[in-house]
């Protein structure tokens, strides 16, 4: 009986688990300690973007509930005939939370919370695996203590699909590493029915399987990628009777997004001139004149602050793609840089680097990379310093209906 047990209790010994039990456990006290303390200072406008359907488990769990969860909530609970241009986002997450819901009595959003913490368990695990792999045991605890502290890391519990997209590109990595090319591609198909950029999974995939000993079995067991996307469509067409209505919702002007003729350096451009801007207005000191003039309904100095924001996101995440081409090679490389200039390609009208944080936090690579520079003790201190206090505003503005990426 006991040896029945033994991978769990091995499981449950590993640093990427404890990590995660501390790191998550912390996470939510602070949450609910943000809404309790500041609550009546909440985003004056919370009460046009909350909704009833995201109140449905008690103050505890519905404080993960914020922005995007209204959408998938909806979606999980009523499908996407419910509101138009839900299909922007994509089935996978959505309809665990929607199944899982109706199995706890119709509480969708402690279903969406159970998903991303489940999720994340995952990816930590998966996580300090392939960094142990690349960095030796060290490094993979350092890996995963990154993952956990990094400032947007509250959304590996909340309802949005960050968890549930982080542990199935692990897992396509893991399983293509390993020759499990088929398992790999159905891992892959699965992520891209949870997020567009997914894609940027294949041709990294690619190139593990050109290096395969079985060169057409592993690429055909990747063709098994855009098999699974299909029900996506196929689904939409019974559903909406429009097979491509996730392409239409997505440059929808409803997102404020369009497609840069320039590729992703549209978006570098944009953001470089969005922070320009921050600078002088925060050189000002004043919101008499705004030098960002494509969000009028905001403050100019706090256009300022997240515009420099997202550029300093950018920034990191474009000198940890040169650190992991160097030290993780062309696979890694290649995807975190496709899963950079994907969302660079459509950039915001009104935040030209919208999200850029939350979208980079996805691409494990980049913690692999910080687990490598990590291995000296006072960038591992800086890395921890930082990442802890830049969460912690974060985590306040989250409960408060602030906006964080």
């Amino acid at each position: 009986m006991g040896a029945r047990f033994e991978p769990l209790r091995e499981a449950l010994r590993t640093p990427a688990t404890r990590i995660f039990l501390w790191s998550r456990a912390a996470i939510w006290a602070a949450a609910l300690f943000a809404w309790l303390s500041f609550e009546p200072n909440r985003n004056p406008r919370a009460s046009r973007w909350d909704a009833p359907w995201i109140h449905d488990s008690g103050w505890i769990a519905d404080v993960w509930a914020r922005w995007d969860s209204v959408w998938l909530v909806r979606i999980a609970e009523h499908g996407y005939s419910a509101a138009k241009n839900s299909e922007a986002f994509y089935p996978l997450y959505p309809g665990l939370v929607g199944g899982l819901g109706r199995l706890l009595g119709d509480h969708f959003v402690l279903a969406g919370v159970v998903v991303s913490l489940a999720a994340a368990l995952g990816s930590f695990l998966l996580l300090q695996r392939i960094a142990e792999d690349r960095l030796g045991r060290d490094a993979g605890a350092r890996a995963v203590l990154y993952l956990a502290l990094f400032p947007m890391a509250l959304f590996l519990q909340s309802v949005y699909t960050e968890s549930l997209f982080l542990f199935l590109s692990l897992l396509a990595f893991y399983l293509a590493e390993r020759g499990r090319f088929w398992s790999a591609g159905a891992a892959a198909g699965l992520a891209i029915l949870t997020r567009a950029v997914g894609v940027a999974l294949l041709p990294a995939l690619a190139l593990l399987a050109w290096r395969a000993s079985d060169r057409r079995r592993a690429f055909a067991g990747l063709a098994l990628a855009p098999l699974v996307f299909l029900a996506y469509p196929l689904w939409l067409w019974r559903e909406v009777d429009d097979p491509l209505a996730f392409l239409h919702a997505e440059l929808d002007p409803t997102w404020a997004r369009h497609l840069s003729w320039a590729g992703p350096f549209g978006g570098i451009w944009d953001g470089l001139v969005a922070g320009w801007a921050g600078v002088r207005q925060l050189a000002s000191g004043s919101n008499a004149h705004a030098y960002w003039t494509h969000a009028p309904d905001t403050a100019p100095l706090h256009a300022a602050a997240q515009n420099l924001e997202q550029l300093g996101f950018l920034v990191l995440y474009l000198g940890l793609l040169v650190v992991v081409w160097k030290r993780f090679g062309a696979p890694y490389g290649l995807y975190a840089a496709l899963s950079l200039a994907l969302p660079l390609s459509v950039p915001s009208d009104r935040w030209p680097l919208l999200s850029i944080p939350r979208f980079g936090f996805v691409v494990f690579p980049f913690f692999l990379a910080l687990a490598a520079l990590g291995a000296r003790p006072r960038v591992h201190a800086a890395i921890v310093g930082v990442s802890s206090l830049l969460l912690g505003v974060a985590v306040v503005q989250w409960a408060l209906w602030q906006w964080v990426s």
